[in-house]
């Protein structure tokens, strides 16, 4: 068990290992060398160039100006200083709702520490209970709900504090929404055009024998939208032929490195091996040997090819653009068919924004390819228990010296005791978490989704399932397993609920730990860029020839949704959960939300370029995952209770997740809808602005190269990918090679098929 001793010695580590990073950081920020590093997205966005500083040759490597280092925790303050709306407009709606996650943990926590500091500390502190009591404790033990004796009326105020918990709250949440709904609502009507805003995504296109994909998707939209639709783009499998480019490009890095070494040293020509990873095989001349290799990667030009003339190579979807907003949102939400199951259409991603390789996955795959994920989730959760476990045992020596006192000699100096319960688990946790956002982002592209927004999303949904089941629950489940290991051995088995209803929240010293570790020291590495750092310099000197190989040297980066918003939502739980019992824990939880939103702020601005843009798409997740944060809180105080003969309590506390759940299904109704839907009206006034400021707006060339995969764009081939010029009809049939079906009258003008024409139509008047 952790005492206040090992809890302050873990806060002096953390505290000296974050202001280490600051420092760090602090200083390599100032450094000539390092400014592409810490100011990528300045360079990005052209207002900022390589500083070049006259002098000797050291400084421009070292910034010799003494007065800069004397202001340098100035970053701090100008991270601050950037408005809301400037910030939107510098990197996003996704980037500057996303630092409000951190503003709403301020603007929760901080009433609730006061509250329940003045209030629930000094009526947890004044009791025995502990002291009476057999199981292990600490100090830190004393100030939750587990002092408090059984049948007492002071659990009144645990039950009142809880109700104004949940109050404010709601209250905030409500707020929030209502906030982060109007700012999507005036982002989107204010947005500069985009393509998604007209495009829909077509799948589960039925086959038909008669026509090709191309030609059935533009007969079908000119005649059930034919005043509205404007032209199509049909869907190549191209994934063979980008893991070709990916690999000219790498062989063609690995050229460029060894002309490079060889340019600054004639004498003598640089050698490779053959063998995996360059590890053995025969020794080669390594410049010869990737000029042969990217010879041989020819056969991306007959791939190429290959998939422009096969039409196997075309898959059952389409990206459908039309002449309006208002047509691509009536498309896009209602359905197409009488069949439920084809011609599926959603709004399109903006093309950054698209996952090319799932566009390939036949529809009819993606729920079986769904249920494996879900059997795989419930695996690797399970399978983490473990390490879970061994890490809880770290965190409980004087739980473990009871039941094996043989191992007391090995840790009995205060200082090593005190280090490995305060320092080594949080540490250790957060090192067995490190792979899991990859493997879950992995679990995510197998089921499908075709957005890399929608990718992130669903994997922060998992994450968050993973982070409650073995972070929170086992923690709890199995440190008061092992923390109680003695007294279970020696009492009868009708008290063991008893037991654990009194020690449960005696976890609350592990996820300090934890919250030091990770959210102290880790949010200040986060500033560090220390990987970055290391692989752009290692870029820098061995590849980098030109100014645009600079450029490409540097990682921005970006937020990183699917690992750091569930990250955020465990603070929350944690929060939330152990507010009412174990009010200690509250004021490392504000430090936390207080350094993350500077240190994110600044990274925001400085360093992030964003992939994407879904106008804060995200918001009901984190909304709805906060909610389940204040469920859970209160599930936990309603068990608690229980084992302390405060019956009586039940009924009241009941009423609380039944009134959160209400709160929540009210927000869902009244606000959810403006984040997955887009109003007509706000689609008509839109397009009655744009059509009144450019009425000579040439759409139809604009949306043209929009949906092209990448591997066909900047390339000869071009011309034979983009959308076909528009033609106008003199007559107002929709053509079609069906010779059992009749053409459809429609009074259209517009023929946008990437298809080839089609001269043997059958027209029948």
């Amino acid at each position: 068990m952790a005492t206040l001793a090992d809890i302050g010695l873990a806060a002096a580590i953390n505290i000296l290992s974050a202001f280490a990073f600051l420092l760090a950081f602090a200083f390599l920020r100032l450094q000539p060398i390092n400014d592409r590093v810490y100011f990528p997205k300045w360079y990005l966005k052209g207002v900022r160039s390589s500083p070049s500083r006259s002098g000797n040759i050291v400084q421009k490597f070292v910034n010799l100006d003494w007065r800069s280092y004397l202001r340098f925790l100035n970053w701090m303050p100008e991270a601050l200083k950037m408005p809301e709306p400037e910030l939107i407009e510098h990197a996003g709606l996704d980037s500057a709702v996303y630092l409000r996650i951190y503003l709403i943990g301020l603007k929760i926590f901080i009433p609730i520490t006061v509250l329940a500091l003045a209030i629930l500390v000094p009526v947890n502190w004044t009791n025995d209970t502990l002291a009476t009591s057999k199981v292990v404790y600490s100090d830190i033990d004393k100030l939750s709900i587990s002092n408090i004796p059984k049948g007492s009326n002071r659990f009144w105020a645990h039950i009142v504090m809880a109700y104004v918990f949940t109050f404010w709250t709601c209250y905030v949440l409500l707020k929030e929404y209502e906030i982060v709904e109007s700012m999507r609502l005036h982002f989107i009507a204010t947005e500069r055009r985009r393509p998604d805003q007209f495009t829909v995504l077509v799948r589960n296109i039925p086959p038909d024998p008669d026509e090709s994909t191309s030609e059935l998707v533009e007969h079908f939209f000119l005649v059930n939208h034919p005043d509205h639709y404007l032209t199509h783009q049909v869907v190549y499998n191209a994934n063979n032929l980008a893991k070709l480019v990916k690999k000219k490009k790498q062989m063609q890095n690995w050229l460029d490195y060894y002309q490079l070494k060889y340019n600054r040293n004639p004498s003598k020509r640089p050698t490779c091996k053959t063998g995996f990873l360059g590890l053995w095989g025969s020794t080669v001349d390594a410049i010869e040997f990737y000029i042969s290799e990217i010879e041989k990667l020819s056969k991306e030009e007959i791939e190429r090819e290959k998939v422009r003339k096969d039409p196997k190579s075309v898959v059952p979807a389409a990206f459908v653009s039309f002449r309006t907003r208002w047509g691509a949102a009536v498309c896009a939400q209602t359905q197409q068919t009488r069949n439920p199951t084809q011609w599926l259409t959603d709004w399109a991603p903006e093309p950054r924004d698209v996952y090319w390789q799932n566009l390939a996955i036949p529809f009819v795959y993606l729920t079986i390819r769904r249920l494996i994920v879900i059997v795989a989730l419930f695996f690797l959760t399970f399978f983490y228990v473990i390490p879970i476990a061994f890490v809880q045992s770290l965190a409980n020596i004087e739980g473990i010296e009871k039941a094996a006192p043989f191992l007391k000699k090995l840790i009995e100096k205060h200082v090593i005791k005190s280090f490995i319960q305060g320092f080594l688990p949080g540490i250790a946790l957060k090192i067995f978490l490190i792979l899991l956002p990859t493997i879950l982002m992995f679990m995510s592209k197998f089921e499908g989704y075709t957005s890399l927004s929608s990718l992130e999303r669903k994997s922060a949904g998992k994450y968050y399932i993973f982070l409650f089941v073995n972070v929170f629950l086992c923690s709890i489940i199995t440190g008061t397993a092992l923390q109680q290991l003695d007294v279970f051995i020696h009492q009868s088995p009708n008290q063991i609920p008893k037991t654990i209803g009194a020690s449960i929240l005696m976890k609350a010293t592990f996820f300090i730990t934890f919250i030091m570790v990770d959210g102290w020291a880790g949010i200040a590495g986060e500033v560090l860029r220390l990987k970055p750092l290391i692989i752009f310099h290692l870029k820098n000197f061995f590849l980098v020839k030109t100014e645009k190989d600079r450029e490409e040297a540097m990682d921005p980066g970006s937020i990183g949704f699917d690992s750091s918003e569930p990250q955020i939502q465990l603070y929350f739980l944690l929060g939330l959960a152990y507010a009412v019992v174990t009010p200690f824990l509250l004021p490392f939880i504000i430090i936390f939300f207080g350094l993350a939103y500077v240190v994110f702020r600044h990274q925001i601005i400085n360093v992030y370029n964003q992939e994407y843009e879904s106008a804060a798409a995200f918001w009901p997740s984190v909304h709805g995952r906060i909610i389940t944060a204040l469920i859970i809180s209160q599930l936990v105080l309603l068990g608690l209770l229980s084992t302390k003969n405060a019956a009586q309590s039940t009924p009241v506390l009941l009423a609380l997740p039944i009134l959160t759940i209400w709160f929540h299904l009210y927000c869902k109704n009244r606000y959810e809808p403006a984040f997955v839907k887009y109003p007509l009206q706000e689609a008509m006034m839109k397009d009655t602005l744009e059509r009144a400021r450019e009425p000579n707006l040439d759409l139809k060339a604009y949306l043209s190269n929009a949906y092209i995969h990448p591997v066909f764009k900047g390339g000869e081939e071009d011309d034979d990918f983009s959308i076909a010029d528009e033609q106008e009809y003199e007559q107002v049939l929709v053509p079609t090679k069906r010779q059992s079906r009749k053409n459809t009258p429609v009074p259209s003008k517009y023929n946008g098929s990437s298809s080839p024409s089609l001269p043997d139509v059958a027209q029948e008047p």
